[in-house]
């Protein structure tokens, strides 16, 4: 089982590339940060994990910046979103945002995907909540086709365009690898466009993956890839989800100042230490 570290990147906290720096020489095999474009004022949709709403969420960086300043003092590590949020980005854009982090990254982006909980953040974009699911899927379709093919044409739902060039094409073949983040809802997504199930913690503790894996299969055909976003370090927990066949865990890493960060990551190194 491989460990990385899930994050949010803001403007109070370390900086990416001491971050990214030390995730690394850490052993760790991978970073994913967190998207917000920003937070409405007025919200009416209740944060996810209860209670008030972290300011970290009014505060993330853009996240292919953030992961570009990590890219250019990292050699190894996998470098995602975790997760972008699709509903709110345009398709050509984004599609030259993560081939463009694979160049420079040397092959190593990772793109993480959701739909999403906040509607009022999805409404200032534009964007109809109760038809999410599908916009979602059509710009995974239409980013894919840019990402491919030379003209690239798509004719979808939400995105339409006759053909067109679109540069950088990504450096992985054949792109970088989509992991599709969310719970159950997100099984049919994982299965027709996802390379990987990015399961949040809160939705896939231990006592509920195994069931919630044979239901992916079933649903999938096939054994589909897991990694588990902002799970804790504790040996119990790291070693009940090796025993499901989990391939890598996040880490959440609080966002603090740089030395803190540091000793915070000191510490979960320590725990993967014992189980590497």
């Amino acid at each position: 089982m491989q460990f990385g570290i899930s994050t949010f990147i803001t403007d109070q906290g370390i900086r990416p590339a001491p971050l990214a720096r030390a995730v690394e020489e850490r052993g760790f095999d991978s970073l994913l940060i967190t998207e917000h474009s920003h937070i409405p004022v007025d919200r009416r949709s209740p944060y996810p994990a209860g209670g008030p709403l972290p300011d970290i969420y009014y505060r993330t960086l853009d996240p292919f910046v953030a992961l570009g300043a990590a890219a250019s003092v990292t050699e190894r590590l996998l470098l995602g979103t975790g997760v972008a949020l699709v509903v709110q980005r345009d398709p050509f854009h984004t599609a030259k945002e993560v081939a463009s982090l694979d160049l420079v990254s040397g092959g190593r982006a990772v793109f993480g995907v959701g739909v999403g909980w906040n509607r009022e953040e999805m409404e200032n974009h534009g964007t109809d909540p109760s038809s999410r699911g599908r916009l979602v899927n059509d710009r995974l379709r239409a980013i894919r086709t840019l990402w491919t093919r030379e003209q690239a044409e798509y004719h979808g739902e939400f995105v339409d365009f006759d053909p067109v060039y679109s540069w950088p094409k990504p450096v992985q073949d054949p792109h970088p690898p989509v992991w599709v983040g969310g719970g159950e809802a997100a099984f049919p997504r994982v299965t027709a466009l996802g390379d990987a199930w990015l399961a949040l913690a809160h939705l896939a503790p231990p006592d509920q993956l195994g069931p919630q894996l044979e239901r992916l299969r079933n649903v999938a055909g096939r054994v589909v890839p897991v990694t588990v976003h902002s799970a804790g370090h504790d040996a119990e927990t790291v070693e009940r989800y090796e025993r499901l066949g989990v391939e890598r865990l996040l880490f959440y890493l609080p966002t603090k100042p740089e030395s803190e960060s540091l000793e915070w990551l000191d510490g979960i190194a320590e725990s993967a230490a014992r189980h590497g």
